[in-house]
């Protein structure tokens, strides 16, 4: 029978210290399955196996929670680098975050949210300017690039993970709004969604159509 003084030590010996980056890793598992709404002190600190007021020796509130996975998500995407081919740079950038955030729900309204960024963040609006001005763009000129590409990622984010986006699924909903769109009073209307209805694969991808339309317009500030 096991001495219950060495099972408690050796248990003591294995757990692992509580650190604000285990708090954050814990935190963003739980915003991911559960939302950013259902996130609390408490129910981190219980999947950390602590107590909650034992988080706070590291994290300052909710908020700090937040503003903490949120710097973490930024942290995954892609870094442009300065490159002769800016647009590929700005693409590859720009597909990344949109599969980081789509990865991370929550994640795309909190970018916009006015957080102070946090290191990883910093580091991610940096390498977006230095490969913009890397290739002419002046630093005001560059910012505006950024802020309008990343306008487009996080609208185009926020609209696939809320509508369909499989050509099967277009096609469903939009027989249903067909039904509410008389051809004599919207015949525009009418035949675009006909089309979609009728569809049986997917049109161009709307984020690459826009992102595209995006680029080739910024060539031509430079």
């Amino acid at each position: 029978m096991p001495d219950p003084s060495q099972t408690q030590t050796s248990q003591t010996q294995t757990r692992l210290p509580l650190s604000r980056d285990r708090i954050l890793v814990a935190a963003l598992a739980y915003a991911d399955t559960h939302g950013l709404q259902a996130l609390s002190m408490r129910k981190v600190a219980g999947d950390l196996g602590v107590e909650a007021m034992s988080l706070y020796n590291h994290i300052s509130n909710k908020a700090d929670i937040i503003a903490g996975i949120t710097d973490l998500v930024a942290g995954e995407i892609t870094l442009p680098t300065p490159d002769f081919d800016w647009k590929g740079e700005m693409r590859a950038r720009s597909q990344s975050a949109h599969r980081v955030l789509v990865k991370h729900p929550w994640a795309a309204a909190q970018f916009q949210a006015g957080h102070p960024p946090g290191p990883m963040m910093m580091t991610y609006l940096d390498a977006t300017l230095g490969c913009l001005m890397a290739v002419g763009f002046t630093p005001a000129q560059a910012d505006h690039a950024r802020n309008t590409i990343d306008n487009h990622i996080y609208g185009y984010t926020l609209q696939k993970l809320t509508r369909p986006t499989r050509a099967r699924e277009i096609a469903r909903a939009a027989k249903k709004e067909l039904k509410s769109i008389p051809a004599a009073s919207y015949p525009h209307l009418h035949r675009r969604t006909e089309e979609l209805a009728n569809a049986t694969s997917a049109e161009v991808d709307d984020f690459d159509f826009g992102l595209t339309l995006i680029l080739d317009g910024l060539d031509a500030l430079r």
